[in-house]
């Protein structure tokens, strides 16, 4: 073998052996729920609006119910879920009032914004500046399929009515699901599916004029 075959050959298993250390290395580095929750807080804090479809399934009660839409959030404080399945339903946080209306319903129902307390809030934190830490106490990391991975803690302020609450993450940040586990045993996951960031979306998507002849009722929001 000649000299310059030799030279080759030695630096491809140099090569060879710092790649390997580099993934032994990278493999050994497990990710920590506090790295993957910055992660989580960097990707939404750089956003001032999100489309995404989603899927709402609720199991509770002896009741299964499965409902799908499109959600549009546009900071600061604005939420909308339109829902397309059962069509006519709609959540609304104006930045001032949530207002929940479904086609047909006898009366409006409205309640103050920071009075709110609805399974949909937990995705509140996104509409501000977001510190996951600082939302869910006892903050969890697991494994997910197709390399995810799950963020699990109990919401800050909703201990009476939420026992859990599981996020979905990708190991970029994005939530994919949200999972969560009321006191009394029911189950409601959202799923969310082509998201896109930064996009226009008109002022006056957020706002909400009661159908003609039907009252608006300021009450606690549906359970």
């Amino acid at each position: 073998m000649s000299l310059g075959s030799r030279l080759q050959r030695g630096g491809a298993l140099l090569l060879a052996a710092a790649l390997a250390s580099f993934f032994v290395s990278a493999q050994q580095h497990a990710l920590t729920a506090k790295e993957l929750a910055a992660r989580v807080d960097r990707h939404y804090n750089q956003l001032h609006a999100l489309k995404a479809g989603f899927e709402e399934r609720y199991e509770g009660m002896g009741i299964r119910r499965s409902e799908s839409g499109t959600l549009l959030i546009v900071k600061p404080g604005r939420m909308r879920w339109d829902y397309s399945s059962p069509q006519g339903k709609l959540f609304l946080l104006d930045g001032k009032y949530a207002w929940f209306y479904t086609r047909g319903d006898p009366e409006v129902q409205r309640i103050p914004a920071k009075e709110l307390d609805d399974l949909r809030s937990p995705l509140r934190f996104l509409l501000g500046h977001t510190e996951l830490e600082k939302e869910l106490d006892d903050l969890t990391l697991t494994a997910a399929p197709n390399g995810g991975y799950t963020l699990t803690g109990q919401p800050r302020g909703q201990e009476k009515r939420v026992r859990r609450l599981t996020l979905t993450v990708t190991a970029e940040g994005t939530i994919t699901a949200i999972e969560i586990v009321e006191t009394d045993g029911a189950l409601t996951r959202f799923t969310f599916a082509g998201e896109q960031l930064n996009g226009p979306i008109p002022p006056q998507t957020f706002r909400f004029t009661p159908p003609p002849g039907v009252p608006v009722v300021d009450a606690l929001p549906p359970a």
